[in-house]
């Protein structure tokens, strides 16, 4: 068996090792997109392994139990804590054997207080991944890659759905589809809780909006919800992006918003100049994560 493994972890690297595919930019020279976006990829599993390695080194068995749950709690976060391990490791060794430079860990603050602030934050970081790996599939050219990456991203989703509901009692999964996410919104969401980077990680085409920040829930739809972001302007739309849903709230006089019916589990709001589909060049703030719940018992059957 421990063979076996071996070899699959040996043939995953030697699909992720193949040559990089150029594409043709508008000016007709060519450049490497792939290796680009696996150290987007290689950025979020470094956040993501290091995140699990704090937590796990700041909370023992004994404090998960003082906190009301279960011993296999913390274990199973172990197990995530390995996977995500293994993911830097994968990514890391892909880029070096096609002749990239692969992005190195960067200090991060994670601001934990306790066993429940290790899991609010592991389902955020759990769910942003998901929804990293699936808007940036359609940037992947070669197909090896791209099924590496699906092969991550199943694995991504099976952690978020236990969070939510192995661990922490809530629906696994809230929504029909996930939600895709554009490189730029993932930083934006990631960026806080990046410190410092070294200056010999290789520059990503990434830049975080401003922040916007939600007033605390718990929500359901119809609920008014408040946002505040630097240098705030009137005009502005409330977008939220659940599934492969974008709705449009108004501001009102009050500067809130009225939660759109239909958007469940964890929604990405971003405030943007035009009512329209969501762009980075009208985004003016955000994303940030609302929470909204759902019970089983909402739906007939």
């Amino acid at each position: 068996m421990r063979s076996s493994l071996v070899t699959l972890a040996l043939a995953a690297t030697a699909v992720l090792a193949a040559p990089v595919v150029k594409v043709k930019r508008d000016d007709g020279a060519t450049t490497d997109i792939d290796p680009t976006v696996l150290n987007y990829a290689l950025t979020l599993e470094h956040l993501e392994a290091a995140f699990y390695k704090t937590a796990l080194d700041s909370y023992d068995a004994a404090a998960f139990e003082a906190a009301g749950y279960p011993w296999w709690v913390r274990y199973r976060l172990t197990e995530i804590a390995n996977h995500e391990a293994s993911h830097v490791t994968l990514l890391t060794g892909a880029l070096t054997a096609a002749g990239a430079n692969a992005t190195a860990a960067c200090t991060y603050e994670f601001g934990l207080t306790g066993p429940a602030s290790v899991l609010a934050t592991a389902q955020v970081l759990e769910g942003v991944g998901v929804s990293a790996y699936t808007g940036a599939a359609a940037l992947i050219t070669s197909k090896d890659y791209l099924t590496v990456a699906a092969s991550i991203l199943a694995v991504e989703a099976r952690h978020a759905s236990w969070i939510r509901g192995g661990a922490q009692n809530q629906d696994s999964f809230p929504a029909a589809y996930d939600t895709p996410l554009g490189l730029n919104e993932v930083y934006s969401l990631a960026a806080p809780f990046i410190t410092s980077c070294p200056e010999t990680n290789p520059a990503l085409p990434v830049k975080a909006f401003p922040t916007l920040t939600a007033s605390a829930g718990p929500y359901a739809a119809g609920d008014s919800l408040s946002l505040s972001w630097a240098n705030s302007t009137d005009g502005a739309f409330a977008i939220f992006l659940s599934g492969q849903t974008q709705a449009v709230a108004a501001f009102n006089a009050d500067g809130q918003v009225t939660i759109p019916e239909g958007v469940t589990g964890q929604v990405y709001v971003v405030v943007s100049s035009q009512n329209a589909t969501v762009s980075d060049e009208l985004v003016l703030a955000g994303p940030a994560i609302v929470e909204i719940p759902i019970l089983a018992t909402t739906f007939d059957y």
